[in-house]
């Protein structure tokens, strides 16, 4: 019986194999070898127009080979005859690769004949990509109707853990909002609101409620379109904003001494942490002062905590913190979206509710 599996290979690290997402793709994969099935893989990279040969999925075979241990067939073309008869004829091969499925323009209209080419290459299919099941996408969507579907362990996993901090949370309940915007993330705040005891705001996207609140910024990051909502939000006094700051070139570019202290205190008091962004540019080591003592704070708390997005969970892995998080979402948008109690098109299509 062959397997169908979207996993997610969107993956920018030159060292793919120590990514967390690759990780999980791996875990997937052996565990349906181990129970006799033949895998065929199905992922994207990036946000191509057309196709692109540095965004090609061929960078992955060499890896999954040296972790999977054993041969990877790759396919450069959609042409699903061929790979079809490829697969059927190479009774030894037991694990495949297609090319990065964006390079259809059909996958991103969700198209029903492109699914259904899709499924025509196996026998049943799986759903282990939660970080695209907000998109509604051919091989996250269509494909259910074509094949016998089931959800993946990370997909199931990820919904587990965020439904377990979102819907049921543990009291006192802190939600770290940062990064460089906004704009994704303020459905999440909207939404929690009602339940959270704490909302500590860092990073850019704290600039535009400071702004609101009559702080000059200067040239600092913020978002013009989203002030009138901000206005209305910071008359809640959940909403917790830096009193302090470290500059560079009129721009605000790291939470403060004084505001670090008070977040890490609320969170070390929690009992449901959340938290989506970093709360300065913690790229430079001069400013990431802050969102490593928010990362030590929150590990230290008795907390049940979940930690999200790309810049966040980069935090976590930098200070070798990964095992002592309650649950390191790899979910990025996915997982914004879920918080924020919004429709996810793959779940949806799984029949999983939320």
């Amino acid at each position: 019986m062959i397997y169908l599996v979207r996993v997610n290979l969107d993956i920018e690290d030159k060292r793919p194999i120590k990514a967390l997402r690759f990780q999980a793709a791996v875990e997937t994969i052996s565990g349906l070898l181990r129970r006799g099935y033949r895998v065929v893989i199905m992922s994207h990279f990036g946000r191509p127009t057309k196709p692109d040969r540095k965004l090609s999925l061929k960078r992955f075979q060499k890896p999954l080979e040296n972790k999977l241990r054993q041969p990877v067939i790759f396919f450069p073309k959609f042409n699903f005859a061929k790979i079809r008869k490829t697969i059927e004829s190479s009774k030894n091969a037991k694990v495949f690769l297609l090319e990065n499925l964006r390079f259809s323009s059909k996958e991103e209209k969700n198209d029903a004949i492109f699914a259904k080419q899709l499924a025509s290459l196996g026998d049943r299919y799986m759903n282990d990509d939660f970080a695209t099941s907000h998109r509604k996408e051919a091989s996250i969507v269509a494909i259910t109707k074509f094949l016998p579907s089931i959800p993946g362990p990370t997909l199931l996993n990820e919904v587990h853990h965020l439904k377990k901090a979102a819907v049921h949370p543990q009291k006192p309940f802190t939600l770290i909002i940062g990064g460089a915007k906004i704009e994704d993330k303020i459905g999440v705040v909207k939404h929690l609101l009602p339940k959270v005891d704490y909302v500590l705001m860092g990073g850019g996207a704290a600039n535009t409620f400071l702004k609101v609140r009559g702080v000059n910024i200067k040239s600092s990051l913020m978002e013009p379109d989203l002030l009138a909502t901000a206005r209305r939000l910071i008359k809640n006094k959940k909403i917790i904003l830096p009193s302090d700051y470290h500059w560079q070139r009129n721009k605000i570019m790291d939470i403060g001494p004084k505001t670090s202290t008070l977040y890490a205190a609320l969170i070390k008091k929690s009992r449901t942490v959340i938290w989506g962004g970093p709360m300065g540019y913690f790229e430079d080591k001069n400013f990431n002062t802050g969102s490593y003592k928010i990362a030590r704070a929150v590990v230290a708390s008795k907390s049940f905590s979940v930690v999200g997005g790309g810049e966040t969970d980069s935090i976590i892995i930098d200070l070798g913190l990964q095992k002592k998080i309650g649950f390191l979402s790899l979910g990025g948008g996915a997982m914004l979206a879920f918080l924020a109690h919004k429709e996810l098109p793959g779940l949806k299509a799984l029949k999983i509710r939320y």
